[in-house]
């Protein structure tokens, strides 16, 4: 009986909620080395793979569980064809996802344009997007995670959506 008394006397605090924690690398990018018509900056913890047609490259983030796959379209008059299969793949996801948002981008001085299209709710996409000139060049890219996005891995969603945006901004046609 005295020790039931002893043991009622202390408040009982709840213990806080546990997190995962994650250790990210110091953001460094290299640029892309190749013959390709475009360039652009991609994070050095990134395994840059070039597919057996070399116009498909995936940017592989192997501690971060995910992969962007990218392509590239030479452009014949089939603008629009881009356009529509690329909206119909962004929201292919519609049903998944809580929210879609769309953001275009526009960058006149290095004649790229595009839109992002960012996801909320648990879905393996995370992002997508296209940029073009609208007349030759067409591309095109996919964040996936090889699991559901959810707030347990909220935070390397983050991280590896300011990758992306940062490919993006640095993004940019060259003559071949």
């Amino acid at each position: 009986m005295i020790f039931l008394l002893i043991g009622c006397d202390s408040n009982y605090t709840p213990k806080p909620r546990g997190y995962i924690k994650f250790y990210f690398p110091e953001k460094e990018y290299d640029k892309l080395k190749n013959d390709y018509p475009f360039s652009f900056e991609f994070p050095i913890y990134s395994r840059l793979d070039i597919q057996d047609n070399p116009d498909f490259i995936n940017l592989d983030f192997t501690h971060q569980n995910a992969i962007l796959y990218m392509s590239y379209f030479s452009l014949d008059d089939n603008l629009q064809e881009h356009f529509k299969q690329s909206e119909r793949l962004a929201y292919k996801h519609n049903m998944i996802t809580d929210c879609i948002t769309e953001q275009l981008y526009i960058n006149d001085s290095l004649n790229v344009y595009g839109v992002v299209y960012d996801y909320e709710g648990e879905t393996a996409v995370a992002s997508q997007f296209y940029l073009t000139d609208s007349l030759n060049h067409f591309f095109r890219g996919s964040l996936y995670f090889n699991t559901g996005v959810n707030d347990s891995i909220l935070p390397v969603n983050n991280f590896l959506k300011y990758d992306v945006k940062h490919l993006i901004e640095t993004f940019y046609w060259r003559d071949k």
